[in-house]
């Protein structure tokens, strides 16, 4: 079925759509290959260069790594697994040097079978083993520089900068729910502060310094347990109990038993607030906010001064929402505008077949949120917002991930990773494809965009659709892009992207089987501007076997592009023995290892110009 008749069948023919269906892709000799490979390919013209890899010592008193180490204490100051959500500041270079700052990583989850020997056949961990992954998960903050002659880049193992949080940092809680009688435990008390950080995937960055950080699968990491107690229901509506992938946890550690500690899985699924630039500072989670499985935490000050965060809830059929402070910004005021992330209204989307958006509040006593529902104050509403986000009858999404705003014509643009198990009978014009594999980008446009004045904190919107991934020469897919798209060009399950200093538009794939099944690599595409606003995406960079590109950063002066490279080697039957790549060491002795790797031009120039 051709596009527009699909669109016809569905009755949403109106939509505004940028781009259009292409029946043959373009033949592009030079571009990136799609093919798997063992390791890693970029663009003619740039090299990569490894920066940092799970386990690299973050302290001068660190030994170099090797897989034998044991020691939570001793992962505790290094370098962590699985890198996601990258952030760079840039510091003060010193004489010699072009570039010198701060960057921040997410660690999402473990790969057992990758790190240790035995964990293929043998899945269950012991508490030395479960004690390691709490360690080397979290967010790691390390000071890089770049040699100003050569442009190679180094970390700095010595920085008073450098930080390790893991699941047993102190975060204190901010805002309505802090305090809240549904997160007081046996091991806080109170429930004003939490132990540690889960499932660290997206983020963003503050207008005045910090890092906001998404904790998203957080209810892996509890046992399979169905609990009847009062946050059963609550559970059950963010998989606590169904979707657990490290029951071991449970095992060795009460906290993670939801049978002893049901209120447990209520200090997780917020966004996290650090300050890179004072290591003495105190993480926050600001649940104003809201609770669910946040993909990215996207800040941008609206014309009216206010600021506003975008985030996803990545799971299929769920919902994309929007904060807004209550007070405006001052940029006079520096990380005193912490403050706008404890007061103000958290809102989410329901788009309409005409094309228009609306942002429904998240408010206490409005509509059905109210006792009778289950809510008793706020708090109630934004530990359980996926429940009232139901409740509001908010559209459920094709795996809502990074949110994004285009920084010249402030569109936003919200990926869609995928949902196989959307039935043609649950289609809307946003969701318009059934077992969407494929995924898709949608352009958000806020009152006063394109244009340096857009309202984000309005209550009304206009969307269209920028991207239907799949191949365009299979008519089965659906695909449609701005232009014309090349043999390695399309792309499938859109996850991470990014705006370079040049204007251009950058996004990462997570294709996972599919691109297994494809022999498609998952990689990083690139669209450039053009008058009109971004075309169709060319292959840049494509991923070594089994990973997946994250994080996409740039150096404030656009000549460096980091990537975070996570779980290379994940691929069938692939464990710690005989894995499928050994990337990035590719030494027979060692494990495949996620690690960061920054970009450069081979004439310095700024990357994508």
């Amino acid at each position: 079925m051709r596009r527009r008749q699909f669109l016809k069948v569905l009755g949403i023919s109106a939509i505004a759509t940028s781009p259009r269906i292409n029946a043959a892709p373009l033949a592009s000799p030079d571009e990136v290959s799609s093919r798997r490979s063992p390791t890693h390919q970029v663009e003619a013209g740039h090299r990569c260069q490894i920066l940092l890899r799970w386990g690299d010592p973050l302290t001068s008193t660190g030994t170099p790594w090797h897989p034998g180490i044991t020691s939570p204490t001793d992962y505790a100051g290094r370098f962590g697994y699985n890198n996601d959500f990258l952030a760079y500041w840039p510091l003060q270079p010193l004489i010699g040097e072009r570039n010198r700052g701060v960057l921040c990583v997410n660690h999402e989850f473990t790969n057992p079978q990758l790190m240790w020997t035995g964990c293929l056949t043998t899945p269950e961990m012991d508490r030395s083993r479960t004690e390691v992954e709490g360690a080397v998960l979290g967010h790691s903050v390390v000071e890089i520089a770049q040699d100003g002659r050569e442009g190679g880049w180094r970390y700095e193992p010595c920085s008073r900068f450098n930080r390790r949080f893991t699941i047993d940092s102190r975060v204190d809680f901010t805002g309505p729910a802090a305090g809240h009688r549904r997160l007081w435990t046996a091991l806080v008390g109170d429930g004003k502060f939490a132990h540690g950080m889960l499932g660290l995937c997206g983020g963003g960055k503050t207008p005045w310094g910090t890092v906001l950080v998404g904790e998203e699968n957080f209810q892996t990491f509890f046992n399979d347990q169905v609990t009847t107690d009062a946050e059963a229901r609550n559970h059950q509506r963010y998989g606590v109990g169904a979707e657990c992938y490290s029951p071991w946890w449970a095992r060795h550690f009460d906290r993670f038993d939801i049978a002893k500690a049901p209120r447990e899985p209520n200090h997780f699924g917020w966004v996290v607030e650090i300050d890179p630039l004072r290591p003495d500072s105190t993480p926050k989670k600001h649940t104003a906010l809201g609770r669910f499985r946040h993909e990215a935490a996207t800040c941008i000050v609206s014309a009216d001064g206010r600021l506003v965060v975008y985030s996803g809830d990545d799971a299929a059929f769920e919902y994309l929402y929007k904060y807004v402070s209550a007070d405006a910004y001052r940029a006079d005021a520096g990380t005193a505008n912490s403050k706008l992330l404890e007061e103000g209204t958290l809102h989410v989307a329901r788009f309409a077949n005409d094309g228009s958006l609306v942002w429904l509040p998240l408010a206490f006593g409005a509509g059905p949120l109210t006792p009778k529902n289950g809510f008793n104050d706020q708090g109630d509403v934004l530990i359980e917002a996926r429940r009232a986000a139901d409740l509001l009858q908010a559209t459920k999404l094709d795996r809502p991930e990074d949110v994004e705003t285009d920084p010249i014509s402030n569109v936003i643009y919200t990926l869609l990773t995928n949902n196989p198990a959307r039935t043609s009978d649950t289609l809307d014009a946003a969701n318009p494809r059934p077992e969407n594999r494929f995924g898709h980008v949608l352009q958000l446009l806020p009152p006063g965009a394109p244009g340096p004045k857009a309202q984000h904190s309005a209550p009304e919107f206009r969307w269209r659709i920028f991207l239907l991934g799949g191949n365009p020469e299979n008519p089965l897919h659906h695909a449609q892009y701005p232009g014309e798209v090349s043999k390695d060009g399309w792309l499938a399950a859109p996850d991470n992207c990014a705006f370079g200093p040049q204007g251009g538009l950058w996004l990462t794939s997570d294709s996972g089987a599919l691109g297994a099944a494809l022999n498609r690599a998952d990689g990083l595409w690139r669209c450039r501007r053009t008058e009109t606003g971004h075309g169709s995406p060319r292959r840049f960079f494509s991923a070594p076997l089994g990973s997946e590109v994250c994080g996409p950063e740039f150096t404030p002066d656009g000549r460096t592009l980091f990537l975070a490279i996570q779980h290379p080697g994940d691929t069938l039957n692939s464990c710690f023995e005989t894995p499928s790549t050994r990337w990035p060491d590719f030494d027979p002795a060692l494990p495949p290892r996620p690690a960061i790797i920054a970009i450069t031009r081979d004439d310095g120039g700024a990357i994508g110009g």
